[in-house]
């Protein structure tokens, strides 16, 4: 028989807990790579998240449009041309993750004006058109992405990007 906890004590469940406290950009960029896992890119896993206030307002991640069959099963077109990373995005089935963040804001009716994105990688060009309109004022990624174009035209805004 299952004994009846006492009102009186008290269990504390202890937890592993790191030694330092992340920051508020670490602690977001760990979510970002728990959000990549879901990738369903062959080439590259990509996640993406998009926060304002130090509230998570939408994730994404790399993969084909919903309802539609993912590389996983169609295998990648971009890799049977033998495309280099960052040609030719047009034609990739797949949206890359800070697009689907954007449209999941979009979708759900969520302003993301003067909001962050947190990125595993640099974003692309087109990428950084939509984040550019979309009103999002900083960015914060992990790896960097071979794109030139991007390089300069995040130059001429004022969007603050920093690599962690």
């Amino acid at each position: 028989m299952a004994q009846k906890p006492n009102a009186k004590s008290k269990t504390v469940t202890k937890l592993a807990m790191p030694r330092t406290r992340p920051s508020w950009d670490e602690y977001f960029l760990d979510i970002v790579a728990l959000v990549a896992r879901r990738s369903t890119c062959l080439r590259r896993g990509v996640g993406a998240v998009i926060v304002k206030d130090k509230r998570l307002l939408t994730t994404g991640y790399n993969g084909a449009p919903s309802g539609l069959r993912h590389c996983l099963e169609t295998g990648c077109l971009r890799e049977k041309l033998k495309i280099s990373s960052g040609e030719r995005h047009e034609l990739c089935r797949g949206l890359h993750a800070e697009q689907n963040a954007i449209i999941q804001a979009a979708v759900h009716g969520v302003s993301i004006k003067g909001a962050t994105l947190y990125c595993t990688s640099h974003p692309c060009a087109i990428c950084l058109k939509m984040i550019i309109n979309a009103g999002i004022t900083n960015i914060v990624y992990r790896e960097g992405y071979s794109d030139k174009l991007a390089e300069q035209m995040l130059e001429e805004t004022g969007i603050e990007a920093k690599k962690l």
